[in-house]
């Protein structure tokens, strides 16, 4: 088992940054895909970012790329979603995701966070 525990989640107004952090314990493996979803009120969760086990390789959803930033340290065994030019829309929780063998869907990881609320005021 991975335990995934989110945290750096809060409220900012628009245009302000937040950082959110993805702890890993457990029978972590370095060969994890990393992977950041949300879900706002009334909405499927959806897919944000995945980073590579080597951190190399990243992917974003069209919403958030060139405000979002997806990074790991596997000496920690920790990822990280550094968000930036925040907008209302962004509102959502958000949830660390991992997996071997992983992409954008959300059916493809195995194990998922608690989630942390992101708040974003216009």
């Amino acid at each position: 088992q991975v335990r995934l525990v989110e945290s750096g989640g809060g409220l900012v107004q628009a245009g302000g940054s937040l950082r959110l952090s993805c702890a890993a314990s457990g029978r972590t493996s370095r060969s994890n895909v990393m992977g950041w979803f949300r879900q706002a009120p009334g909405k499927e969760r959806e897919f944000v970012a995945a980073i590579s086990w080597s951190g190399g390789r990243a992917d974003y959803a069209d919403p958030v790329k060139g405000r979002f930033t997806i990074s790991r340290d596997n000496t920690k065994n920790t990822v990280s979603l550094q968000m930036a030019s925040l907008k209302p829309e962004d509102r959502a929780v958000y949830y660390c995701a991992a997996d071997p063998n992983a992409g954008r869907e959300d059916n493809t990881y195995d194990y998922w966070g608690q989630g942390t609320q992101v708040t974003v005021s216009s």
